[in-house]
């Protein structure tokens, strides 16, 4: 009893966990999953030391979600002032990044995977598949480029000037938020940190993309002493039926094909 009273007694620093993939689907990151953790932890900080830290193991997804979710926790440290933490754990790559630049400090491993500042979009052709198979497709559209990118037509000139020009709007921002939020710490040049390349701990902080090194039991106990320990604010992680399942055979593998599908349908960092 008494050591659960000294416990509770405890400084507390308040940690928001963001690990897995961003995407809208149900058991991803996205707004709807991350919003409510983001929203107590803030709450929670005010009557914790000020602090918020994001415990950050993406690799990223959806640019949508993406930006949601960086600027949910930028409209709240604004409102509340509250300082905010990132601490990269095995992964902050492209949509990962995104949201630890949404942090006043980023922090990582040596060994981390950090950046990935870049964009990408792709998909599959199965016409000659179709002609092999003797299927004849038939498709009728109202305006001109209604089908665009079809995986059962032809690819055409015009549709992949327009895809690699989407592309590079989406980059476009994604560098704008990195300057903005880094400013003059950014080290490298352009063409170092923007082209889509990873980086190890140590070049990452040389590039200016991180502050330093940590992990969240250090960063706690930088930020609230020596007795700090972490309160965690998870995501919702509503699940789709075949985890709901026991053990079903396949159901692991089927969700996981689910995540790589969801992917690659839409431009994503």
């Amino acid at each position: 009893m008494l050591a659960n009273l000294l416990f509770w007694r405890r400084p507390r620093v308040v940690v928001v966990e963001l690990h897995g993939l961003l995407a809208r689907r149900e058991g991803a990151l996205n707004l709807k999953s991350v919003g409510p953790a983001v929203e107590r932890a803030f709450r929670a900080a005010a009557a914790h030391g000020g602090h918020v830290v994001l415990d950050i193991d993406c690799r990223g997804g959806s640019a949508v979600q993406s930006e949601l979710i960086a600027a949910l926790i930028r409209r709240h440290a604004a409102k509340s002032s509250a300082s905010v933490h990132a601490v990269i754990q095995e992964v902050g790559a492209s949509g990962g990044y995104w949201l630890a630049c949404a942090a006043d400090e980023i922090r990582a491993n040596a060994m981390s995977i950090v950046g990935s500042i870049g964009v990408i979009g792709g998909g599959f052709g199965v016409t000659e598949l179709l002609a092999r198979a003797g299927i004849e497709r038939r498709l009728y559209t109202a305006g001109e480029n209604k089908a665009r990118l079809d995986p059962f037509s032809p690819e055409r000139p015009q549709d992949v000037a327009f895809v690699r020009q989407l592309l590079a709007d989406i980059h476009e921002r994604f560098k704008a938020y990195v300057r903005s939020r880094r400013g003059a710490r950014l080290k490298g040049t352009d063409a170092e940190m923007f082209d889509g390349s990873f980086f190890l701990g140590d070049r990452a902080l040389a590039l200016g993309l991180i502050d330093g090194f940590s992990d969240i039991d250090r960063l706690v106990h930088e930020l609230g002493g020596d007795r700090a320990v972490a309160r965690v604010f998870r995501p919702r992680r509503a699940r789709g039926l075949l985890s709901r399942l026991p053990r079903l055979a396949g159901a692991e593998l089927a969700e996981a094909a689910l995540d790589a599908i969801e992917a690659r349908a839409l431009p994503r960092l």
